[in-house]
């Protein structure tokens, strides 16, 4: 691996004391993690995306969610990695990341905007179980009474539900959780390292029992696989009954990076759907509009008809629309003072 954005410049990402580690325990087998001191925290979104907020944190890079079709996956390239099997594995943890942000929460130039986390990679993936950066991240967000959001697929974010509601008592706080389907089998090898579908519902249903307004995600809806209307219909009720106050559909759309990556697990577990998938993907990453609007319209439709309804424009959960245009790929000066270089600034493999 080869660190170009290490070194002692202004414009390098991290300090050049790298530590690599490897855990013997069971949850963490096959992943190693590169602790590095990040030089800041607070990324910029860059000025051409449509994203309905300005600013982001990503305390890691790399995620072993290990979601094939994750759009971050050519993030990694930017330090050498692997956009494949070492996107799930080769995991960097900013150690810093709650220091750095209580320090820069408190510059004379921060303003108290929004702060959007999950963008880019899920914060509560497996090494948040070890780093325990979140509560520090949260703390200093609650301290400085900052509005803040977060997109997750994990379960973890429960351990974190005090600070969440102390947060909450003084700022806008606005909580996701991505659920595309509930099928089994598709989940066991397309988001291979994740909660299972149950599982997610079961944290909107904690947080809105506990005063956490929480949103869902219904992201991605994959062509040929989740996209049946038994299916749509299935999993918008089971996002009614867990009580989430909004349902957003995202068609899955697939980037340099995570498109060598899912078409090569289609070619293995659907090789009859490769052509077709060659066919709708052949203008670029994103499926058709006319497919996007269908998929929108039809959630769109069973989520009235459950008693829910899409998220609010503003509002504080901060999700982009399904039709959001594509927003820049990443770079690795994804950082604050690193305007020039674009960011891959997304949603996490959601």
């Amino acid at each position: 691996m080869r660190w170009d954005n290490l070194g002692e410049s202004p414009s390098a990402l991290f300090g050049t004391d790298v530590v690599s580690r490897t855990i013997d325990r069971p949850e963490f087998r096959g992943i190693t993690f590169h602790e590095v001191r990040a030089r800041s925290i607070v990324n910029r979104v860059p000025g051409a995306s449509r994203m309905p907020f300005e600013w982001t944190v990503n305390p890691y890079r790399g995620c072993s969610h290990a979601c094939v079709y994750c759009f971050a996956r050519k993030t990694h390239s930017y330090l050498d990695l692997d956009t494949g099997q070492g996107f799930d594995s080769q995991i960097v943890v900013k150690v810093n990341a709650p220091e750095l942000l209580r320090r820069e929460l408190a510059g004379r130039r921060w303003r108290g905007d929004h702060i959007a986390m999950g963008t880019n990679v899920d914060c509560y993936q497996r090494a948040e179980g070890r780093y325990r950066l979140m509560p520090g991240i949260i703390e200093a967000l609650r301290d400085h009474a900052n509005p803040f959001s977060i997109l997750t697929k994990g379960t973890l974010i429960l351990r974190d539900l005090p600070l969440l509601q102390q947060a909450a008592e003084v700022t806008d706080v606005g909580i996701s959780v991505s659920v595309g389907f509930l099928d089994s089998e598709l989940w066991r090898t397309v988001e291979p390292g994740t909660p299972s579908p149950d599982r997610r519902l079961d944290v909107v249903r904690t947080l809105t029992a506990h005063g956490i307004p929480c949103g869902v995600l219904m992201a991605p809806v994959i062509p040929f696989l989740g996209d049946a209307p038994d299916q749509l219909r299935a999993t918008v009720r089971a996002i009614a009954e867990a009580g989430a106050g909004s349902v957003t559909p995202l068609v899955l759309h697939l980037r340099p990076g995570a498109r060598e990556w899912f078409m090569a697990w289609l070619g293995q577990h659907h090789p009859h759907l490769v052509r077709r998938y060659t066919t709708m993907y052949a203008d670029g990453a994103y499926a058709p509009k006319w497919y996007q609007r269908r998929i929108t319209r039809q959630v769109h439709e069973l989520a009235a008809e459950y008693g829910i309804g899409p998220a609010r424009p503003g509002g504080a959960r901060r999700i982009p629309p399904p039709d959001a245009a594509p927003e820049p790929d990443g770079s690795p000066g994804d950082e604050a003072h690193h305007p020039a270089e674009p960011t891959q600034l997304t949603l996490i493999c959601p």
